[in-house]
């Protein structure tokens, strides 16, 4: 990473890149079970085998056993489940899968006439780029998970799609295919049918989207990787010399329902007691568009005395091939509640930039700023189109910069927090900082209004999507 001011008066490191880029139908069914025909059918098998667990894991394989090939963005398979409660809602996540997880979208519907075994259902489709399926041909592991958006432990025995036993991939004929809005594989509870009029749609909007609500277990879940988010771990700037990236100081929990990662810095004023840490996208692929994140800004440290240089970010860039590259792309929200950089309090900035020069220290931005606390949850975004960047604060326009300053290449998105130096406090004390990210959102070639971000997200939350990724790879 750099480290730089919007103005000449800071200097800026390289930015290390290096961890972004190096980067028969029914056969196994009783004879007495009913399904439609057709083109395809569905092996179930789980991983969470236990009568409660903290998260259901259906796992699935789609196999065309038709003669002519299938596109998979026609294939709906629903897995059906009892509700824990009346007003529970649930969150879906995608750990792996052979044709990526950003192919795989997951809905919950409710069914218009529930039974004692299924009242929900959890509906996987297919994007686009998951493309098609040869005669013959499945679609590999799809190993897919939800929980409840508590996180309270759910009871898997009474749901209908559910069974136990199964740890090997089997045909199961209590998950449904469609296909092209058909039924053409496995038996539906009777509260199901194909014109069921609570089916769920797809959020809102339109686009190519990546949407994350940051629902993991840890640092360490698989499915960050699996979604395309690296969790930084390799040495160098920003900040202070000799701190290091942590990846176990970045962690989830819930806070008011929704999921929410947190990235803490600490240290004890020395370099080697100082842990910084970043979370960001290991492909460069997001360039015009919408770009959004709900971020929780800290005035104060968790613990310890007060007055680091800290800085708290969100922003999108590429990497600088030469000083002064033309082709160079950074768009930052950065809040210094501690001041720095020449400020000698809070201050929220935004810059744009066109390019820098590492040293002697040179750069081509231009910035806003608002000198006043955010501590605090905040909504930012920021656009870009062919004619300027604009950035909000909570529905609020904050600035916009100029045309001469839009990306030439795709970028990564980022989060991180790191102190500038150890400057502001001179304490051996132990201390550290806490900034929270509750959801990302990126829309390709759109340019939405605050309210559109705001409806974007509430339709992906209400239709119990926790991630979806469908932005080409640059």
């Amino acid at each position: 990473m750099r480290t730089r001011p919007p103005t000449g008066r800071r200097t800026r490191a390289a930015l290390a890149l290096t961890a972004l880029l190096g980067s028969a139908a029914l056969a196994g069914l009783p004879a007495t079970a009913v399904a439609a025909d057709g083109d395809v059918s569905v092996q179930y098998r789980t991983s969470a085998s236990g009568a409660t667990a903290d998260q259901s894991e259906p796992w699935l394989k789609v196999r065309n056993t038709g003669s002519t090939s299938v596109q998979l963005s026609q294939v709906k398979v629903r897995y059906y489940f009892k509700a824990d409660a009346p007003n529970a809602t649930y969150r879906f996540a995608c750990s792996w899968a052979v044709r990526g997880c950003s192919a795989i979208t997951g809905t919950f519907g409710t069914l218009a006439h529930p039974t004692a075994t299924a009242d929900r259902y959890l509906e996987i489709g297919f994007t686009a780029s998951a493309g098609s399926l040869a005669p013959g041909a499945d679609t590999g592991d799809m190993q897919l998970r939800f929980h409840q958006s508590s996180w309270q432990t759910l009871k898997q025995s009474d749901d209908y799609s559910f069974d136990g036993t199964r740890t090997s991939y089997a045909d199961w004929n209590k998950v449904t295919a469609r296909l092209a809005g058909a039924t053409v594989w496995g038996t539906a509870p009777e509260g199901d049918d194909p014109t069921d009029p609570t089916d769920p749609t797809d959020p809102p909007g339109g686009g190519q989207t990546l949407f994350d609500d940051f629902a993991y277990t840890s640092h360490t879940d698989p499915a960050i990787s699996a979604h395309g988010w690296n969790v930084r771990s390799n040495s160098g700037g920003p900040g202070v010399p000799g701190a290091a990236w942590d990846p176990s100081k970045v962690t989830f929990s819930s806070s008011g329902g929704n999921s929410v990662m947190n990235l803490e810095t600490s240290t004890a004023g020395t370099g080697a007691s100082t842990t910084h840490t970043e979370v960001l996208t290991k492909s460069m692929k997001f360039r015009n568009g919408t770009y959004a994140a709900r971020v929780r800004f800290s005035d104060a440290p968790k613990y310890g005395p007060d007055g680091d240089r800290v800085v708290q970010t969100f922003f999108t860039i590429n990497d600088l091939k030469a000083p002064m590259a033309d082709d160079y792309a950074e768009y930052d929200f950065e809040y210094l509640p501690n001041g720095g950089w020449g400020e000698p309090a809070n201050i929220l900035y935004t810059t744009s930039w066109e390019t820098y020069n590492p040293d002697p220290w040179q750069a081509v931005n231009q910035h806003s700023e608002s000198r006043q606390s955010f501590a605090g949850w905040h909504d930012l975004v920021v656009t870009i189109d062919d004619s300027a960047i604009t950035y909000y604060v909570d529905g609020r326009h904050f600035g916009t910069h100029d045309a001469a300053y839009l990306p030439e290449r795709p970028m990564s998105i980022n989060f991180n927090q790191w102190l500038i130096d150890l400057d502001g406090l001179t304490s051996t004390t132990p201390r550290a900082y806490d900034q929270q990210v509750d959801y990302v959102l990126h829309v390709k070639d759109q340019v939405l209004t605050p309210a559109q971000v705001t409806a974007r997200i509430n339709g992906y939350r209400s239709a119990g999507t926790s991630f979806v990724d469908e932005v080409p790879a640059s």
